[in-house]
């Protein structure tokens, strides 16, 4: 008898959830299939129909992000379609953010993010062909990743609106601006 699509759909999610819990909490290297399975109710077997190991899974979630992030950037409006964009994902994929983005999370994700999102420097007010930007980009996407992983450990205390605003200022005119 095959399984019901929905059953199969919400196991898959709580072995994710599970999974995402856990890492916010620890590092990858630290979580075994035997503790996702013990913490989601399932038996070892069932994480390995849909997993190999808990790098796949943590594979598929990454995929699962920059999916939906490709997603939303195709369907907004390219004014709102970088940071402000990511900021609401924070209200939508919370729970995998913040185990991607914790302190236990991938560089290798935030690599991912970088490369596909925000690579070109146009939007950063730097010059395009200079040795330098590289570097004003990178100094201005890690200041923005540095303070949204702030305010995601300060439990969101600014609306994201506001938080966007602040980015936005301190990439166009620096912290004297803001003070």
């Amino acid at each position: 008898m095959k399984k019901q699509p929905e059953i199969t759909k919400k196991t898959r999610q709580t072995i994710v959830d599970v999974f995402c819990e856990l890492y916010s909490q620890k590092p990858v290297e630290k979580i075994t299939v035997q503790e996702i399975a013990n913490t989601s109710g399932y038996n070892r077997s069932t994480f390995y129909q849909y997993f190999t190991d808990v790098y796949d899974l943590l594979s598929f979630i990454e995929n699962d992000i920059l999916d939906y992030i490709r997603e939303k950037v195709t369907n907004t409006e390219q004014t709102d379609a970088k940071p402000k964009g990511i900021l609401l994902l924070f209200e939508e994929k919370e729970l995998y953010l913040n185990a991607l983005l914790g302190d236990y999370g991938s560089i290798r994700f935030m690599e991912k993010l970088k490369r596909e999102f925000f690579s070109d420097g146009l939007d950063y007010c730097v010059p395009k062909d200079n040795s330098m930007t590289p570097y004003l980009v990178e100094f201005n996407i890690s200041t923005a990743f540095s303070l949204i992983r702030l305010w995601q450990r300060r439990q969101k205390d600014l609306p994201p609106d506001q938080l966007f605003h602040l980015i936005n200022t301190l990439v166009n005119s620096g912290t004297s601006s803001v003070i």
